[in-house]
């Protein structure tokens, strides 16, 4: 429309009853632009944090395939996005000056035309949630790596993944999708990412453990060098370096020999699953015993080393122990209750905790979550929780 003049401006002010003396005495005059629609734009809703991020010149990235849920990542963050409905119209303003701005400026003249370029009723809003890492195993185990001899690498029609691939169909961050591949003890084999395949693992382990063994060696010193040479005529090199990584801690003596200081437990943890993954329940205290006498000489089997891999039912007679791996179970909450009241009717908080840990959020505990997704009661003198709903 046409351009308002101060007049104009003062002669509305006073049908709206205002004091001129109360308001700043430029005078925003708004229209329309000629490219002004709805949906041309969106907004998102930042943290500071995240603002510094893109005011460093960082970038964020949207991540999800079409059937997923979107979620924004930062390089270490991940974030899920919701849209909020707001009742009043946001109005794009390119150029806008805030009061604060305008005070600072006195000599701006007293009308200001502005154009609207775009406007909006929603925006984007996000908040921190748990990086959906549970795709990252589930794609690797596609094609589990047998060693170097297998025939299935040989044909060229397994799953690769590069780091690029992962970063765009796993929704988390790329420093949290690095980690969680050091969690799961993966490894890179020319250029893809890679599970080894548990029996090849084992076989692996159990090469450097009988070496261990023939050669005396202690279990927090273990030499790369001399494991290379003894083992590198029958696995590649790069196998053996990886799961003295996957099952030890690296590092180098005063000498610049480079050592392994072997992890007890989770070597244990392995050959307690190796034991499990050949029957469906098995007798505990048979199991017990089979189990400390097939780990390496010097160490000491616990069943606390079993958290999240197994289970051991105390009310079976005699007691029984099976194998039940978080990282099989449903990365959603509600649907991980289900299925773990699906296993078992009713839980102990000891017993289920391994479980549900990894479904606490920044400042969630399991007690949150067990007063959220179960009901508590009382059986024998010993709090137990059961489903909220029916379990079909």
């Amino acid at each position: 429309g046409a351009m308002r003049s101060r007049a104009e401006v003062d002669a509305t002010l006073q049908t709206a009853k205002l004091n001129p003396e109360e308001l700043l005495p430029a005078v925003h005059c708004l229209s329309f632009g000629p490219q002004a629609g709805a949906g041309d734009c969106c907004l998102l809703q930042l943290e500071p944090g995240l603002c510094a991020e893109l005011e460093a010149g960082r970038s964020l990235v949207i991540r999800g395939e079409k059937d997923e849920q979107a979620v924004l990542c930062s390089k270490d963050k991940t974030y899920d996005m919701k849209i909020a409905d707001t009742s009043n119209m946001l109005l794009f303003i390119p150029g806008c000056k805030t009061p604060e701005e305008l005070n600072a400026d006195q000599a701006s003249c007293d009308i200001i035309h502005s154009q609207i370029a775009g406007f909006s009723n929603h925006y984007w809003e996000l908040r921190r949630c748990r990086p959906k890492l549970k795709k990252l195993r589930k794609l690797l185990m596609e094609d589990p790596y047998e060693g170097p001899d297998s025939q299935k690498d040989q044909t060229l029609t397994f799953s690769k993944y590069t780091t690029e691939d992962l970063l765009s169909l796993i929704q988390a961050s790329e420093e949290e999708i690095l980690h969680q591949l050091q969690v799961i003890d993966a490894c890179k084999i020319e250029g893809y990412w890679r599970i080894l395949e548990f029996d090849y693992e084992m076989k692996l382990l159990n090469h450097v453990t009988q070496l261990i063994d023939s050669e005396s060696w202690s279990l927090s010193k273990v030499p790369l060098r001399t494991c290379l040479e003894e083992l590198g005529s029958l696995e590649p090199r790069e196998m053996i370096e990886h799961i003295l990584l996957s099952y030890g801690r690296k590092y180098i003596d005063d000498a610049g020999e480079v050592y392994f200081e072997m992890h007890e437990d989770k070597i244990c943890r392995a050959i307690a699953q190796m034991l499990l993954q050949n029957a469906v329940k098995f007798n505990l205290s048979e199991f017990r015993e089979v189990w400390q006498q097939s780990v390496p000489d010097g160490m000491t089997t616990r069943l606390d080393q079993l958290k999240g891999l197994a289970l051991v039912d105390k009310t079976s007679r005699p007691e029984t122990i099976c194998l039940l791996k978080v990282e099989d179970l449903p990365e959603d909450n509600q649907e991980r209750f289900n299925s773990l009241f699906r296993i078992r009717e009713k839980w102990t908080e000891v017993d289920i905790t391994p479980y549900i840990q990894d479904l606490c959020a920044e400042k969630q505990t399991v007690g949150t979550l067990l007063t959220k997704y179960a009901r508590s009661s009382m059986q024998n003198g010993v709090k137990v929780y059961n489903s909220r709903r029916p379990i079909s």
